[in-house]
């Protein structure tokens, strides 16, 4: 049986890798062939149709539940309600924007998807979960940013259901809040008016599962030390509930003070039960929340009838019904790590040959943790906390057994202000030394970045890990760690002499190229920072890392504005950079040291470059630095945001300027590109960088005309995302595009 459930399971996981989803006649084939199959006996493979066909069948659902091309961005009145916890940011200097998600969204003009993800950038009122609202959205199909190494934006819109995105121009209130939404909301708010300053976001995110109050500083020390599961309530915070509600009525019934009437394990296991299911809703029933309520479930009734469970049992029972209920969960990276995690810990724990003391038990159970999520999270391209073995250790029994519970005793007592205050005064304490340790503890060393990896070198360190799990290893440690070892040779490209890599990232309405020779490295501008989102942290240093690249040769920043070097103060800060070089040196932080663009050229690696700048530049576009890259002949140039006169001025001083790539000036501005620049340049393709729905209309109908007269091949981030150019061989790019995902619309 349990072979026939891993098959079926099987089914379900494949949909994780499918390229395009199957017809709906091709569903109902395999549906059929599986029956036929079972009659046959053939049940492994019949198993594997049933699991296979679910999956497709609810990814179909939601992808016909994704708004209509003909709407995307266009401006309807809408109505639905406020579902989830509306996340505000606060930035200095900036006016308030809250993101949030609509559901049942109704429109007279169009047919919606049920669930819309909104953001309203200072909104007249204050917005409540719960509320019904009639606004005024610009919608937009599902899209975003794509780079390789990065984060699928798309993929988690539809793992959420998710069949739109939009911002909200005007709004309405139609109905005040109710339901389980409102009453969260009403739980948040009265946790930060009594929480203490500075402590609201972390408490809120203990009771509620909400991260949006944490500070940048909180996250710092939770990625550095291997944390993070701490603040994002998890199986650890469910199970630690029901087993306290489980113990105290086990410890009344000892003591004598429970009443006879009333058996007390049936009670026991339901009040368990009860508490586990409810603080599961309370905190929006995530994944890990999902497999922690399952577990507890499955173990109380078998605990309830005086059965023995394995542990394996409750674990494919909890992980069978995850993906039953919500197939598109394996688009998600969380589901990923925390199966993984749980079940390393089973295999490590349900195999040990006798009982081991408490203060081991604690050790082993962080190291295994550790070790089993290791290559999971390198082959992810995400940090590895050498030393979050020893702060969980730390961490996990003070917020275990101090922090979370007189965190959730504050929290029930929120009816009774005077008492929850001071409740919560001592969480806040207890919170605060915690992290203060955290602090001490990520001071210590460095975190261990992940680097892509290839298949085998992923294979290879997990049947190492398992060696290394088991009670009595199959092969000696040197031989299982000698398995790991590939997993830290990162998968690099290998580029000959006088050949040059060039990533044009999409970074939205803004600019970072990345040039790649076989020893060197360069990036041209370093993405937007805007509204709080630093496109250097969320796009440009993800590429780098996974391609391994701990250092810059040269940060050449075209000029300061926010949307070419937004992101440059982070990358500075990522990996090593030799020198930083922009045509607004002055205007930068003094901690990026930055110096003049001087004219100059050189060569690396048998790939020549040259910067130029416009001497008699008057504004920050004028000033922006030239780059022109030549491999075998081959030629890309960079302008930053040159305007007209400016090119004029650059074919001035390069009166035979030819290229076969054109990086268009200012994202396709009507400022810059000018008719006699491209007849000069005459280039084959042009790459456009820019955001979708921008704000500015770029790129400009007359620039695409310009190009177009030209016969140029356009490729844009927009559409296109990440674009790379091998120069130096004369091929056409390729693009993120191009990779096939069922979740991706052309």
């Amino acid at each position: 049986m349990h072979v026939l459930v891993l098959a079926f399971i099987g089914g379900l996981l494949c949909l994780r890798w499918v390229p395009v989803l199957p017809s709906q006649l091709w569903l109902l084939f395999f549906v059929v062939a599986a029956l036929f199959l079972l009659k046959m006996r053939l049940f492994l493979l019949s198993f594997f149709l049933l699991g296979f066909s679910w999956a497709c069948c609810s990814a179909q659902w939601a992808l016909h539940d994704q708004l209509d091309l003909d709407l995307d961005g266009r401006t309807l009145w809408l109505e639905g309600i406020v579902v989830g916890l509306p996340q505000w940011s606060h930035i200095a200097g900036q006016p308030r924007t809250v993101r949030f998600e609509l559901a049942d969204a109704e429109s007279r003009r169009a047919k919606l998807p049920q669930r819309i993800r909104l953001s309203w950038r200072a909104p007249p009122q204050t917005l409540k979960a719960g509320e019904r609202w009639r606004l005024a959205v610009r919608l937009k199909s599902p899209d975003g940013s794509l780079n390789p190494y990065g984060f699928d934006y798309q993929a988690w819109l539809i793992a959420q259901r998710l069949g739109a995105t939009g911002s909200v121009k005007a709004g309405q209130r139609l109905a005040v809040g109710r339901g389980l939404h409102h009453w969260r909301e009403q739980v948040r708010s009265r946790l930060y008016q009594l929480a203490p300053e500075g402590a609201q976001g972390v408490l809120a995110a203990l009771v509620l599962g909400d991260g949006s109050g944490l500070s940048t500083a909180h996250w710092q020390s939770l990625q550095a030390t291997g944390t993070v599961h701490l603040m994002v309530i998890s199986g650890q915070h469910i199970s630690l509930l029901a087993a306290l509600v489980y113990a105290a009525v086990f410890w009344l019934m000892r003591l004598g003070c429970w009443p006879n009437c009333l058996p007390w394990l049936p009670t026991a296991c339901l009040l368990s039960m009860l508490a586990a299911l409810s603080y599961g809703a309370f905190a929006g029933f995530a994944v890990p929340v999902q497999r922690a309520c399952i577990m507890v479930m499955v173990t109380l009734l078998w605990r309830w009838r005086f059965q023995y469970l394995s542990v394996w049992t409750a674990y494919i029972v909890a992980l069978i019904l995850v993906l039953l209920l919500e197939p598109l969960v394996v688009l998600q990276v969380g589901f990923w790590l925390s199966f993984s995690a749980v079940g390393a810990l089973i295999f490590a724990f349900s195999a040990r040959l006798g009982p081991w003391p408490w203060w081991q038990l604690m050790t082993r159970t962080q190291w295994v943790a550790a070790v089993g999520l290791a290559p999971f999270l390198l082959a992810l391209s995400l940090p590895v906390s050498v030393l979050g073995p020893l702060a969980n250790i730390l961490a996990v029994p003070w917020l275990s057994f101090v922090a979370l519970p007189l965190t959730l005793l504050g929290a029930a007592l929120l009816p009774w202000p005077t008492l929850a205050q001071e409740v919560l005064k001592l969480a806040g304490w207890a919170l605060q030394w915690m992290f203060t340790g955290l602090d001490w503890i990520a001071q210590g060393w460095p975190v261990w970045e992940g680097s892509s990896v290839s298949l085998l070198a992923l294979t290879l360190a997990m049947l190492g890990v398992l060696c290394l799990l088991l009670p009595r290893p199959l092969l000696p440690w040197s031989a299982a760690l000698a398995l790991c070892l590939p997993l830290l040779q990162p998968k690099s490209t290998h580029l000959a002499t006088g050949i040059a890599q060039v990533w044009v990232l999409d970074v939205g309405q803004g600019q970072a190229v990345w040039i790649k020779t076989a020893r060197h490295s360069l990036l041209y501008d370093a993405g937007p920072f805007m509204a709080g989102f630093d496109a250097g942290e969320r796009m440009v240093v993800p590429v780098l890392r996974g391609f391994a690249q701990r250092h810059l040769d040269e940060l050449l920043l075209s000029h300061a504005d926010a949307d070419h070097a937004g992101g440059a103060q982070t990358v500075f800060n990522a990996v090593q950079v030799k020198r930083v070089v922009s045509g607004q040196p002055q205007a930068h932080p003094l901690t990026l040291r930055a110096q003049p663009c001087l004219e100059e050229r050189w060569q690396w690696d048998g790939v020549n470059f040259q910067r130029w700048q416009w001497k008699q530049a008057k504004d920050s576009n004028q000033k922006s630095c030239v780059l022109l890259i030549e491999a075998q002949g081959e030629r890309l140039l960079l302008t930053g945001d040159l305007d007209a006169a400016g090119e004029a001025a650059l074919l001035t001083d390069w009166p035979a300027l030819k290229v076969n790539w054109l990086v268009v000036g200012h994202h396709g501005s009507r400022t810059s590109t000018s008719k006699r620049f491209v007849q000069q340049v005459a280039p084959q393709y042009a790459l456009i960088s820019r955001g979708k729905h921008n704000s500015y209309g770029h790129p400009h109908p007359q620039v695409l005309m310009h190009l177009q007269e030209q016969q140029v091949q356009i490729y844009d981030t927009a559409l296109d995302k990440a674009i790379r150019v091998n120069l130096g061989t004369y091929q056409a790019p390729w693009t993120m595009a191009q990779q096939v995902r069922f979740w991706r619309r052309k």
